[in-house]
């Protein structure tokens, strides 16, 4: 069983991972891709090309705990590679995410991104109130 509390934090890795990896390759791409430390007792999320498979790597204080999950139908969440910060998933958002659940909301782009869009719209608007 995997204790999770507040102080656990759920690492997701934003490159396309080989589901063969087995304990030895998720921990090294903990090391170099994530840059974290792999006995730290977080979990490391990593997903396939496909979003259909994902594995979790956590060291437990024992040893090395792979968690595994396809899904019969549907991807899982879509994590966007281009957003500049690590992904850090909260406890509730890991469950919805393992689940299948739509988290895209979740991973947008910048303010600044946003605030394009927001004023892209406003224009549009007030040009279709000016004609």
């Amino acid at each position: 069983m995997i204790a999770l509390n507040r102080r656990t934090r759920i690492y997701v890795c934003k490159d396309v991972t080989d589901m063969r990896s087995s304990y030895d390759s998720l921990f090294m791409r903990v090391k170099e891709l994530l840059k974290h430390d792999p006995y730290s007792g977080h979990l490391f999320l990593f997903v396939n090309r496909t979003r259909t498979s994902c594995k979790v790597l956590y060291y437990d204080g024992t040893g090395f705990v792979i968690l595994q999950k396809r899904l019969d139908r549907g991807t899982f969440s879509r994590v966007n590679p281009s957003y500049v910060d690590e992904v850090v998933l909260t406890e509730a958002e890991f469950g919805l995410f393992f689940e299948g659940a739509d988290l895209n909301k979740r991973f947008i782009e910048s303010p600044i991104e946003r605030k394009k869009t927001f004023l892209r719209k406003r224009e549009l608007k007030e040009l279709a109130t000016a004609v």
